[in-house]
């Protein structure tokens, strides 16, 4: 037998055996709103496998909503997960559409629709999606979008990050004549060409990156960390001009008595910040076995105990290092720096060239962008600063406005200056989390669940 049907059967053969576990074992959801007075309580029980965390965390931020407080235990073959949780607007979540969609993507009905290795996968038949990382300037944004305007394709939607001179882009096109994926060779292999010259300036010693396909893609956020972290964007080659009372204070030591390595991690908190953390340690092969989450205030503190996905705790220092400055790349990548403009109009083709054209005419540089389509809606968030970094000035935003339309683009202020990190003993609770998190009483559960 050849090592690529040995290979596919291999793999055949451990999907029928999750299918046979889960229908052993089926997961269980329970949502509870009167367990705690300030969330709804969500439990899950299921058959413990790699990266079920994530999807879980993944399922949970993606419906917007924010984890206050979480308890994670997976020892053994088996894995419960309790989640403190509330809308954006602070309340408990009566919605009976979202309650229900987390049921059912979650629980039982789960085991065929969504088996563990399609963990945020989406499909991508109507459009093509591009994946571009290179280094960053002013403009990069604009020229990137003009290219794609004038090779007649409609951006759907995108999110940019950038973090340590880097910038990386997830963009979902489409043909506009067609109004779907594009089909033409010629066409694909010329926007690939066209884009990686205008990635390909800058940095020589850190090459341009363009990746263009129609086929099924890892979930956006999560293919941007993996996209930087393969860049290996966490080497620190700036750190003079950091200021190091917004840097996260993160942890990694090892409790030899149970095997496992504890990282601890407090930071200033911010809408998605679990997601970034579970997402960089599932990545790296970690799995987490037991974690204590709480957000309930400005800053959050996240305990993890974990071991590599070959058994083992982190072994030397340099892997230490390497997950405390990896965690902390996770962390920064998506602060969100500047001020923030939210853009809501009729879309059309060329919109995002002609309003990051006008961003670069006048200095701006955009340090983060989320750009949607809904309904033939444009709905695009953009985190900008002055090109040099300097506060953007009231002028300067006027003038924008006044060229894009005042009622188009609003100015929602800028970020809360970054607090210091209180600077406790960095094993706070490390080693007495684990057992004190045991107590549902954080979570508000006065109740059985039986």
């Amino acid at each position: 037998m050849s090592e690529v049907n040995m290979s596919f059967s291999s793999h055949y053969m451990d999907d029928e055996y999750e299918k046979l576990i889960r229908r052993m074992n089926p997961p269980r959801v329970v949502i509870d709103n009167e367990a705690c007075k300030s969330a709804t309580v969500i439990r899950v029980d299921s058959a413990n496998k790699h990266g079920i965390l994530l999807e879980v965390v993944q399922i949970l931020t993606d419906l917007d909503l924010i984890i206050t407080k979480a308890y994670i235990s997976s020892d053994g073959g088996w894995f419960m997960d309790v989640f403190n949780v509330t809308g954006q607007d602070g309340n408990k979540v009566t919605d009976e559409a979202i309650l229900d969609y987390i049921t059912k993507s979650l629980g039982p009905e789960s085991c065929v629709t969504s088996p563990v290795r399609s963990v945020g996968v989406k499909q991508t038949m109507d459009h093509t999606a591009i994946e571009l990382l290179g280094s960053d300037r002013p403009g990069l944004l604009s020229e990137v979008s003009a290219v794609l305007t004038n090779l007649k394709c409609n951006i759907v939607n995108a999110e940019v990050w950038t973090h340590n001179t880097r910038a990386a882009a997830v963009m979902h096109v489409n043909d506009e004549e067609t109004g779907s994926a594009i089909s033409d060779p010629q066409k694909l292999s010329l926007v690939k060409e066209l884009l990686c010259n205008v990635l390909g300036g800058g940095n020589k010693k850190r090459g341009a990156k363009t990746v263009v396909t129609d086929e099924v893609t890892t979930h956006t956020e999560r293919r941007l960390h993996q996209m930087l972290f393969a860049d290996r964007d966490y080497d620190r080659v700036n750190d003079d001009d950091f200021d190091e009372k917004q840097r996260p204070n993160v942890n990694v030591v090892n409790w030899y008595d149970k095997d496992y390595s504890v990282v601890t991690i407090q930071s200033k908190d911010r809408p998605k910040l679990l997601f970034d953390t579970v997402c960089t340690l599932t990545d790296m092969q970690y799995v987490v076995f037991h974690a204590n989450i709480d957000a309930e205030g400005p800053e959050a503190y996240q305990e993890y105990y974990i071991r590599h996905i070959d058994g083992s705790p982190v072994k030397s220092d340099a892997e230490r290092q390497r997950v405390i400055q990896c965690l902390e790349a996770a962390i920064k990548r998506r602060v969100s720096e500047g001020l923030k403009l939210e853009l809501c109009t009729t879309d059309r083709v060329g919109l995002l060239s002609d309003v990051t054209r006008i961003f670069r005419e006048n200095s701006l540089t955009v340090t983060r962008a989320e750009v949607t389509t809904k309904g033939g809606k444009a709905v695009n968030t953009f985190y900008v600063r002055g090109a040099s970094g300097c506060v953007v000035d009231s002028k300067t935003i006027e003038s924008i406005r006044q060229a894009i339309g005042n009622t188009i683009l609003q100015v929602k202020g800028c970020p809360d200056e970054s607090k210091s990190v209180p600077q406790d003993s960095p094993t706070r609770s490390i080693f007495s989390g684990l057992f004190k998190s045991r107590s549902f009483v954080n979570f508000g559960l006065v109740k059985s669940y039986s």
